[in-house]
């Protein structure tokens, strides 16, 4: 089998790439991606390729834009599955950027749409955000409301992966907040950038009262899950991937039990930010047995802290 990932050099990207090395279908990986973050890690550290317990595998790279349809075409020849994960990404209740939203959430996913029409391609895993339900507490069957830029744009790029729902395999994963140690890292996800600040400066910044909560779910949960569905007996549909719901204080609760001397500061205290928390009674679950480990929060946050280098 053969599988492209846009976005492969990412934080979800490189997890995913791990993952796919320990399916035996799998025989070829093609990275589309097109190094906006400068985010070189999954090329680096320890060898990837013929790792595969299985079979010999063939990781290959390919520098390019979602933009380029021309280039996606090319590419698309032979593919079998696509994990669609490239986006322009900041938090998921980023208000700023949105034309670098547009471009890339909305419509490069458009252009993806378009040449896997024109393709043989046979399943499409497309990652999308809880972001698109906006503040509320939202299950699979909830009414999305996207309040910010980021969410908006997600929900205009699902708006043209549902047209394939009759044409072929098509999923819409709708992910919560991500977090965890990984080789590609992002920080300014909360948990991630309260891990580095807490580590490092022994101090974090709590926006608003954190009293908010978030949806949350973790990285090597979030690949493990998408690896399982490069073949799994699931109808083509919308589904939510979350193991969690934390607000912002039970979070440094937490951490403060791995870092016993942290302080915290309020910035803007007397805010009261949206609250978005969705079900953990996933519609995946009815599909895939055991797939989430709901590992406690602390014991992931101190493997988390394993791997600074100080």
């Amino acid at each position: 089998m053969k599988v492209l990932i846009t976005g492969g050099a990412g934080y979800v990207g490189t997890e995913l790439v791990s993952a796919l090395l320990h399916q035996e279908v799998v025989d070829e990986i093609i990275v589309y991606d097109n190094l906006s973050r400068d985010n070189y890690n999954l090329f680096l550290g320890h060898t990837l390729y013929h790792t595969n317990p299985f079979n010999k595998i063939k990781i290959t790279f390919v520098s390019g834009e979602l933009l380029d349809s021309r280039k996606l075409g090319t590419i698309l020849q032979g593919v079998d599955v696509v994990f669609h994960l490239a986006a322009k990404v900041l938090t998921p209740f980023t208000t700023t950027s949105g034309h670098e939203f547009e471009q890339t959430n909305h419509w490069g996913t458009a252009e993806l749409v378009y040449a896997i029409e024109e393709s043989k391609v046979k399943r499409l895993i497309y990652m999308s955000s809880t972001s698109v339900y906006g503040s509320a507490h939202a299950n699979e069957e909830t009414t999305p409301d996207p309040q910010t830029l980021y969410g908006i744009s997600k929900l205009r790029g699902e708006e043209h992966v549902r047209r394939l729902f009759d044409k072929l395999d098509t999923y819409i994963i709708r992910c919560g907040n991500v977090y965890g140690y990984n080789r590609s890292m992002r920080f300014d996800a909360v948990i991630n950038r309260f891990m580095f600040e807490a580590n490092f400066k022994r101090r974090i910044s709590i926006h608003g009262n954190g009293k908010q909560s978030r949806a949350f779910i973790h990285i090597k949960s979030v690949a493990d899950v998408l690896a399982r569905m490069l073949d799994a007996n699931v109808p083509s549909g919308i589904y939510n991937l979350v193991e969690k719901n934390l607000q912002v204080l039970d979070i440094v609760d937490i951490m403060k039990e791995i870092y016993p001397d942290l302080e915290f500061i309020f910035v803007n205290q007397h805010l009261t930010l949206r609250e978005l928390t969705v079900d953990t009674h996933l519609k995946l679950s009815q599909y895939l047995s055991d797939i989430l480990p709901n590992n406690p929060l602390q014991k992931e946050l101190t493997y988390f802290k394993q791997h600074f280098s100080f």
